[in-house]
């Protein structure tokens, strides 16, 4: 059996949320609007930039969702440009990736990252080599569509039922359902424990050593 996990990125692999927060902050400053609550940030984190302005600005029209996404991804490279930039691996991701790929595991990650945002995330923790699938916002439709999933077991070469999708949003958890992987949410991101059970997580890590033993019984 080919077991494949898919990963989200952002709360999941890497904590980003500082990152996200000041260039959502400075994208609404420079387009002379009040930023949103940080708290409000995080909410969106997992969302491709289009869709997570249509949440933040429900009120405006399609074409500021664009232009506020475009500033959006200014801001970032400013920051990035300054040396701002810190997304660290949460503590224990390293291993237990290093560990699933030697155990059999093949390894994938479905984000609302651009492709250029990811790689640059795991070429700088020398994580990239252990992936054989990397699925972005940049060629799919926003999660919580199954589109980065679909992809993802095309390019692993295995199906639904050997699949298992890890997220801390209650979009991975319904990417994954409507996929019809299974799913695991883990409790050091951006949505609470409740959220992504009501949402059908299959399961849910409260720690790495949590997540390794789901994992390791996965069958």
């Amino acid at each position: 059996m080919t077991k494949l996990a898919i990963f989200d990125c952002d709360g999941t692999l890497v904590d980003s949320q500082a990152n996200i927060c000041l260039a959502m902050e400075h994208a609404f400053d420079e387009a002379g609007l009040t930023p949103p609550s940080r708290h409000a940030t995080r909410r969106i984190v997992g969302l491709s930039l289009v869709e997570a302005m249509r949440v933040l600005l429900p009120d405006a029209e399609a074409q500021m969702h664009t232009d506020m996404a475009e500033r959006y991804k200014e801001s970032y490279l400013v920051l990035r440009n300054n040396g701002l930039e810190h997304e660290p691996l949460y503590d224990g991701i390293a291993g237990l990736l290093s560990s699933m790929d030697e155990s059999g595991w093949l390894l994938g990650v479905a984000t609302g990252k651009s492709d250029r945002g990811l790689e640059r995330c795991l070429d700088h923790h020398g994580i990239k080599g252990l992936f054989v699938t990397l699925q972005t916002a940049d060629r799919h439709p926003s999660k919580p569509h199954p589109s980065m999933v679909y992809q993802a077991l095309a390019d692993a070469g295995t199906e639904t039922a050997n699949a298992v999708v890890i997220g801390d949003t209650v979009y991975d958890i319904h990417m994954g359902k409507a996929a019809g992987t299974r799913t695991i949410g883990v409790n050091w991101g951006y949505h609470l424990v409740d959220e992504l059970r009501g949402a059908g997580a299959d399961a849910i890590a409260e720690s790495m050593d949590e997540l390794e033993a789901l994992l390791r019984d996965f069958k």
